[in-house]
């Protein structure tokens, strides 16, 4: 179970990652020691899980991004919908839901051409009954 301390430490990490052990000791009122335990034990624990770079895509390659709805076949395991991912890798995330639609995949593209390419690619999967894409205008997030 987490106590107040180790989600101060989250919270401090997913609001950046890169931030130095004496910081979060600081601000949480520990010395550094203990909160560098704190840290390994949520990582050995599965609580955090990694470390990454938030990057603007549309500022790397321009590319678009994109949420699209999935409805599957009948009860379609959701291992079978993380096949079908795999083998797309313009999909980044995928959220399997309860109700309509079965799932949402956040995919990139290089352009509106290309996200046909990929929703026709998922269409074509053999799992996936129908498919609805919005295009992404902006986004926001609260860890990013």
């Amino acid at each position: 179970m987490l106590d107040e301390t180790d989600k101060a430490i989250i919270q401090l990490l997913r609001e950046d990652g890169r931030r130095t052990v004496r910081d979060i000791a600081g601000r949480v009122g520990l010395t550094i020691a203990p909160v560098k335990r704190r840290i390994d034990k949520l990582e050995e624990e599965g609580v955090i899980t990694g470390y990454t770079a938030r990057v603007d895509p549309a500022r790397v390659d321009g590319e678009l991004e994109a949420i699209v709805e999935l409805r599957v076949m009948g009860n379609l395991d959701l291992h079978h919908i993380l096949d079908i991912s795999d083998r797309i890798p313009e999909i980044i995330e995928v959220l399997t839901l309860a109700g309509d639609p079965d799932a949402l995949a956040r995919v990139r593209a290089a352009n509106i051409q290309d996200l046909q390419r990929v929703v026709n690619r998922i269409r074509n999967s053999g799992k996936v009954t129908g498919t609805k894409t919005q295009v992404v205008l902006n986004s926001w997030s609260r860890f990013g």
